[in-house]
């Protein structure tokens, strides 16, 4: 990481703040764009709001070695209950906020002659989840988009990878996880015994972002304590 500048969309909370956290670290520069500032020490900050049709992305610099989006959303509803503006809020902070993002930085990445991409999908993509067909509907398209990213932009050495986490101690998910009970019981549900924790994402983020990851893209990888794909 150590010379890299990398951006992070989302890096108030979280997943994103704590990659920035281990980016800077590892002596990389991290530009953070969102609503709110993470206050991270060494952290270049530019308020974004994804959702704004104007949004000015003049902040991203001519040059980008990485490039991490990681808002999200949970919106945990029987299908039947889900209204049109919240399939739509989705799709607007997981997928349209990222194609915009990635438009807007793809000159810097391909300048950088050697760039990382690095996506947020969701187990529940792979698995199929009560509750959960808003949200993997929304990181489905995500997936999609990464994988033709991958594709289309290789021949400009940009690689471009997602990452599908199960259950995460993030505020995000501060309902799921607001008891011992349901601590517990989100442990019982994955192989490995507990669920996911930011630094456990942030490590594979900043893997992804490294030259050691320089010959993987267009992957999704499960970082997920086992359960899109076990059953002990």
């Amino acid at each position: 990481m150590q010379g890299k500048t990398i951006l992070i969309i989302g890096a108030s909370s979280g997943i994103g703040s704590t990659t920035a956290e281990l980016a800077i670290s590892r002596g990389a520069t991290v530009i953070s764009a969102s609503r709110t500032n993470p206050n991270i020490t060494g952290v270049d900050h530019y308020n974004l709001d994804i959702t704004d049709a104007n949004a000015d992305y003049s902040f991203i610099p001519a040059e980008l070695n990485g490039l991490v989006y990681a808002p999200g959303t949970i919106n945990l509803k029987p299908f039947h209950r889900i209204k049109e503006e919240e399939f739509l809020h989705d799709l607007n902070i997981n997928v349209l906020g990222a194609t915009k993002v990635l438009q807007a930085a793809f000159k810097s990445l391909k300048a950088a002659n050697s760039a990382s991409v690095v996506l947020y999908s969701t187990v529940a993509v792979k698995l199929g989840m009560n509750f959960h067909s808003s949200i993997a509907l929304a990181k489905g398209a995500v997936e999609g988009l990464g994988k033709s990213l991958a594709a289309e932009w290789s021949s400009h050495n940009i690689r471009v990878n997602m990452i599908a986490p199960s259950l995460t101690d993030t505020p995000l998910a501060g309902r799921i996880l607001s008891t011992d009970d349901k601590k517990e019981a989100s442990n019982k549900r994955h192989p490995i015994g507990r669920y996911g924790e930011t630094e456990d994402l942030a490590e594979i983020s900043s893997f992804l972002l490294s030259d050691q990851s320089s010959w993987i893209t267009g992957q999704v990888i499960g970082v997920d304590g086992g359960i899109g794909s076990l059953k002990p």
